[in-house]
């Protein structure tokens, strides 16, 4: 007896895959440019903030930084096409790395203004406070550009069927080019939206870590942004 398929199956995948939206689909790596530009400004905007809301010192962890993503362009400079684990672990390194900074020059502000500890005018306040609110956004960014899905090379090798992010396009195909696919900029929207909206707005996070992850985001936003702005004000007045 043969074991081939029935044709009338045969058709009726072939029909299933024509089907499918690119997003769930095995389609070409993301480049990796996008995101070296952003790790690129995180560092930029670490090193620009005040000695004193560094760990240890102003250049130890923005130098960790570049290095691991000096590591990851040599090892493979255009797109996401590893699946090596070692790959993927320096990647989320990185992004950890540049996280455990910001939060500690967030904790350091917020004490700061708290204890009245900083000698900083308004104007300063309000940039350094600044550059910690748009380095939040970016490091979010980046955190989901990196766990959706297993990450951009899981998600181009149409790995997981379930997204953890639910993006509009995915609703109304029919709004959206036939060969759309989420990539870095789709998420940083999503973290700017939700820094500045405090909550989803367009995109729904789907999992659990992406409902949390949203919610550690936005309780940050908005601790940075109301501490920083009332001690603006009040040094104003």
């Amino acid at each position: 007896m043969s074991d081939d398929p029935p044709p009338h199956r045969s058709l009726a995948r072939r029909i299933e895959d024509e089907a499918m939206p690119t997003w769930r689909s095995i389609t070409a790596e993301e480049p990796r440019w996008a995101a070296s530009v952003a790790v690129v400004a995180v560092i930029g905007l670490q090193l620009a903030l005040p000695a004193h809301l560094h760990l240890v010192s102003r250049y130890l962890l923005p130098t960790i930084e570049a290095g691991l993503l000096v590591t990851l362009i040599v090892a493979n400079p255009l797109r996401q096409d590893r699946h090596s684990r070692s790959f993927r672990a320096l990647g989320l390194t990185l992004i950890a790395v540049a996280s455990l900074a910001n939060a500690y020059s967030a904790a350091q502000l917020i004490a700061d203004i708290v204890n009245a500890r900083h000698q900083l005018t308004p104007v300063q306040l309000l940039a350094t406070g600044g550059a910690v609110y748009v380095t939040n956004i970016i490091i979010f960014g980046l955190w989901y550009w990196e766990l959706d899905r297993g990450g951009p090379a899981a998600r181009a090798a149409g790995e997981h069927a379930h997204p953890d992010f639910l993006f509009p396009q995915m609703t109304t195909p029919d709004l959206a080019p036939v060969d759309w696919e989420p990539t870095f900029t789709d998420y940083l929207y999503v973290s700017f939206t939700n820094a500045t909206a405090f909550s989803p707005t367009d995109t729904m996070p789907l999992s659990r870590w992406a409902k949390l992850t949203m919610m550690g985001q936005s309780a940050v936003a908005l601790v940075t942004l109301a501490m920083v702005l009332a001690r603006a004000i009040n040094v104003l007045n």
